[in-house]
Formats: C-alpha cells, sequence, structure tokens
C-alpha cells in the first residue's frame, strides 16, 4: 500500500462523525489526556461546520471510502495578525510512514499562504515524537511559550513556521 491508496480532499459534512471517531482513537493510543485536549472539544464533533469560514479549512484523508486521517489551518484563536494554527492532525495507524504527513502539511499551508497567513502555529505533546519529527522535518520551530490561546493547556510543546 502507497500514498497512491489515499485521497486527500476537503471535509464534506458528512465526514464529522468519521473524522471525530479517528481523533479520539489517536488521542487514546497515545495516552493523550481526554481534557484540554481536542478530546473534549466540542468542535471535534462538528469539524465540517467548525471549519466551514472563509480563513479556514480542513482535509481528511480517505481510504478505501473510509476517513483514516486529517488536518486543518484555522485563524489562531486569541491572537490578533496573520497567524494560523495547524490543528486537529490526526492519523490512523495505516497511514503512518508513507509521507502522507508532510502531504498534508504542504496542502495546509498552500492554503493558508493563498489566505493571506504570514506563519503557521502549533501546538502538540511532549510524547508525540513522530509528530514532532514530522513538523521539525517540516520547517516548524520550537517556541519557549504559546502564542494566542488554543484552550488546549494539556498541549506544552509549541512551533512555528514562517509562511
Amino acid at each position: 500500500m502507497t500514498s497512491k491508496d489515499f485521497i486527500i480532499r476537503e471535509i464534506k459534512e458528512e465526514d464529522n462523525l468519521q473524522i471525530a471517531k479517528v481523533i479520539r482513537e489517536v488521542l487514546v493510543e497515545f495516552g493523550a489526556p481526554k481534557v484540554g485536549t481536542a478530546y473534549e472539544d466540542k468542535a471535534t464533533d462538528e469539524m465540517f461546520e467548525n471549519f466551514n469560514k472563509t480563513s479556514s479549512i480542513y482535509y481528511v484523508i480517505e481510504h478505501n471510502n473510509l476517513i483514516v486521517g486529517g488536518a486543518g489551518i484555522a485563524q489562531l484563536d486569541n491572537f490578533d495578525g496573520k497567524i494560523c494554527e495547524l490543528q486537529k492532525m490526526y492519523f490512523l495507524p495505516i497511514t503512518r510512514g508513507k509521507g502522507l504527513g508532510s502531504k498534508l502539511i504542504n496542502t495546509c499551508l498552500n492554503k493558508a499562504k493563498e489566505l493571506g497567513f504570514t506563519d503557521c502555529y502549533l501546538e502538540t505533546m511532549p510524547y508525540m515524537n513522530a509528530a514532532r519529527a514530522l513538523y521539525k522535518k517540516n520547517g516548524f520551530v520550537s517556541l519557549e511559550k504559546p502564542i494566542g490561546n488554543t484552550g488546549h493547556y494539556s498541549c506544552n510543546v509549541f512551533m512555528l513556521k514562517k509562511l
């Protein structure tokens, strides 16, 4: 199975249930806390509606008509400026190690530039080593402290990339 077996496309309303399940499965797999993360976000159950705005977009990865991953960008919460946030990037094991992470990040960052953002911010957890390595490989650098206020107090690794 190669990356050609997977489709990256914009989210549709009917994808909500599947992508919410993916996000929560991955968080549980990595032992993430259920509070202070996307696990408890109301937005996790309404991804289509949440990203259906002029300054945001969410992409899903589809394999054999099932949603197996996704990521999106949106204006950084509680921040006044041209910084977007890479949000809710989660992949089921079937998608990992195929170059899809970099492909999806690039898809998101190209759209962010198109939308006029100058930088992209993200938050993750320290034990998500593969994710942190992926972000670093794609040009994100570590920050000492957060920017804006996402409300995800359990995420204490902060990164930024100039677009």
